[in-house]
């Protein structure tokens, strides 16, 4: 039938007649190949996401009951919990110290192995492979290090004579414990970094050089003005990844309350005290904080993208 339909068209129209039937093909089997990505999608996301904006508006204690209907009463007492506001607080402290001197970290140990340095490629493997390592064993090495008593860091701190503090036992000392510990994963960032700047024209390095700048003048007029995307990159996924920090929280902990960060309380507050409700309106003002810090920053695109001028 159709090949009779087609008989009758002109040739252009049959060219068109026959990418119409080409698309609906193409369009079908797009949506064959995508179906289990679908399932999975809307089974693990999709709807967990939608349960969530609905419990945010009840009160339910994810063990027997109907949910309770409260409205934006979870919305409103959010705002007056000293507990999220401790929870958010520390988060932010962290974020704030942990986000730059990581970045330093990676830009530094990435200047580092841009150098002609022999066994370059076992030192790349080397910084890099901490960042691959599981969450939950990150904090079981961190727990042995920090440990006060029989703890790495503290028995170092003995051969020279210095009493090594309580790391995790000590409110004073929780936050900057876990400041070393972002550290760790400075071998993530350090990748980008150094392709980036592997990237720079050495000629500019060159000419530089021959005018009479300095290694580090080099690195401040030429190497930074052109891995600034890189670090406007970093600086965004830090943020984000300083909000998430969750693994090492749950394991380690803190006194004081001082390592409870924003998604531990969120967790025990779902988990371990059975306020679903409460915990999913803690999720979303969670995400909207995180949205707006981020859209601040993007604010400040223009700054650091590379333009002609800095080569001038």
């Amino acid at each position: 039938m159709k090949n009779l339909q087609l008989e009758n068209l002109s040739t252009s129209e049959k060219i068109a007649e026959l990418n119409k039937i080409k698309k609906k093909t193409h369009f079908s089997a797009g949506y064959f190949y995508i179906l289990p990505w679908f399932f999975a999608y809307a089974l693990f996301a999709l709807i967990p996401t939608l349960m969530s904006i609905y419990m945010s508006f009840t009160d339910w204690s994810a063990i027997g009951g109907n949910p309770n209907f409260v409205g934006w009463k979870n919305f409103q007492d959010i705002f007056q919990d000293a507990d999220f506001i401790n929870a958010l607080l520390v988060t932010v402290r962290y974020a704030v110290i942990a986000v730059p001197l990581g970045m330093l970290a990676s830009f530094s140990v990435a200047l580092i192995m841009a150098s002609k340095t022999k066994a370059l490629n076992w030192y790349r493997t080397i910084y890099y492979l901490p960042a691959v390592v599981s969450g939950v064993a990150v904090g079981i090495i961190w727990r042995w290090i920090l440990d006060p008593t029989n703890g790495l860091m503290n028995n170092m701190l003995a051969l020279f004579g210095i009493r090594g503090p309580g790391w995790l036992t000590d409110p004073n000392w929780v936050l900057p414990s876990y400041i070393v510990m972002s550290l760790w994963s400075a071998g993530a960032g350090m990748l980008t970094y150094l392709v980036s700047i592997n990237e720079v024209p050495n000629d500019l390095h060159e000419a530089a050089e021959v005018q009479g700048a300095g290694y580090f003048k080099r690195i401040w007029l030429i190497t930074i003005p052109y891995v600034r995307p890189i670090l406007y990159y970093n600086l965004i996924m830090g943020i984000i990844g300083a909000f998430k920090t969750f693994n090492t929280a749950y394991i380690l902990g803190g006194a004081g309350n001082q390592g409870e960060f924003i998604l531990l309380h969120i967790y025990n507050t779902a988990f371990k005290y059975f306020k679903m409700g409460y915990a999913s309106a803690m999720s979303w003002i969670f995400l909207i904080i995180v949205l707006a810090i981020t859209m601040v920053v993007f604010k400040f695109t223009d700054f650091w993208q590379y333009s002609q001028k800095n080569e001038e």
